[in-house]
């Protein structure tokens, strides 16, 4: 078994154990932690559904349901939208606070990657120095009304792409995002709605993202 395999494997496992013990919170319970940003995306035209996004913070707590639902991704009409690779989009998304949990420590992401059409999950290990970036506090030029501010980057974007590719960002309102990781995850076997809706999957693609798909396929390997 090679490292990938067995930290994921290890993830997994406590991950699960977690949630068995019942240290789980509501994402509606508050605290005086400072609330990040979790935010998602997709390349043009590979739309993508959530089914959960489930947070581990650095106090071993388990914040359930922290995302879901549709990513953000551009779907231009006549095929003017550029699906292969990352554009300088990425980095944000469509997403809502974490409120009452600490910094992140682990994200679990399952989804449907509706292009292909196939169900993936991934366990995404959030670094110590990803954390101390989210910390720390740096200046910046808010283009928007012309002023400077300081802020840190605690918006955590993160862009799910055919293949199971899932690559995290960190950002601010008017601070540039950096890149912190790129995970390759794994099928889901369950399928869809973890086997409970019939292989059915959430949504058909929009008609501008499957004309796109048909006329051009899918850049599997450009994430």
């Amino acid at each position: 078994m090679n490292n990938v395999a067995c930290l994921i494997k290890r993830c997994a496992g406590l991950f699960s154990g977690l949630l068995l013990a019942g240290c789980t919170q509501s994402f509606a319970h508050t605290s005086n932690d400072l609330p990040w940003f979790l935010a998602f995306s997709a390349p043009a035209y590979m739309e993508v559904w959530i089914e959960t996004a489930d947070v581990v913070d650095v106090r071993e707590r388990v914040f359930r349901g922290a995302g879901g639902g549709i990513a953000s991704v551009p779907n231009p009409s006549n095929n003017r939208g550029i699906a292969r690779g990352w554009v300088s989009s990425n980095g944000s998304g469509k997403g809502r606070y974490v409120t009452g949990a600490d910094l992140p420590r682990l994200v679990y992401v399952r989804w449907q990657s509706l292009a292909e059409p196939q169900t993936y999950e991934a366990y995404i290990v959030i670094s110590e120095s990803a954390r101390e970036i989210m910390r720390k506090p740096e200046k910046a030029f808010c283009e928007a009304d012309g002023k400077w501010i300081t802020e840190s980057r605690d918006n955590m974007g993160i862009g799910l792409a055919p293949g199971g590719i899932a690559k995290v960002w960190l950002g601010g309102a008017c601070l540039s995002a950096v890149e912190i990781t790129r995970v390759v995850g794994t099928i889901n076997k369950q399928g869809p709605s973890q086997g409970k809706n019939e292989g059915r999957y959430a949504l058909p693609l929009s008609p501008e993202s499957q004309a796109y798909v048909d006329k051009f396929g899918i850049p599997f390997g450009s994430w």
